[in-house]
């Protein structure tokens, strides 16, 4: 993982207000990194913000898929992800299968403002870092 990390921001509609907030707060040192969000989000991100941030497709219309598939590909380092516990999402298997994604690729994974507080003070945040990767490839067998 390089020192400019590239990380993704996503929130539930409920969640959107509480990211926009956490990213405010952390402009200055989240635009020193690659961001990508998906649509809404990003758009949101874009219109308050002075950020870079490229969006994607909104969540239930393939954005977390999107970046699901740069997960796989080792092109996200970070996924910070405020996600709706309290509301069912109708593209839930979408948000199930990129949060697995992180998972099985030993991306960085913030859930809620806490979390994503701890990660952005990190030393390792601003810093190079080699994550271990598990092989799965055996359990294919």
């Amino acid at each position: 993982m390089p020192t400019r990390k590239r990380i993704a921001l996503v929130a539930h509609d409920a969640r959107k207000a509480d990211l926009l907030d956490w990213v405010r707060r952390n402009a200055s040192k989240l635009a020193q990194h690659e961001l990508f969000a998906t649509g809404t989000t990003g758009a949101r991100i874009q219109a308050a913000t002075d950020l870079a941030i490229l969006a994607l497709k909104s969540g239930p219309l393939g954005g977390d898929q999107q970046l699901g598939a740069r997960i796989a590909e080792g092109q996200l380092d970070m996924l910070i992800f405020f996600w709706d516990p309290m509301t069912a999402q109708p593209h839930d298997v979408d948000v199930k299968a990129l949060l697995r994604m992180a998972i099985l690729y030993n991306v960085v994974v913030a859930c809620n403002r806490s979390t994503a507080d701890f990660v952005i003070s990190s030393d390792l945040f601003d810093d190079a870092y080699r994550p271990v990767l598990n092989d799965y490839a055996s359990l294919l067998v």
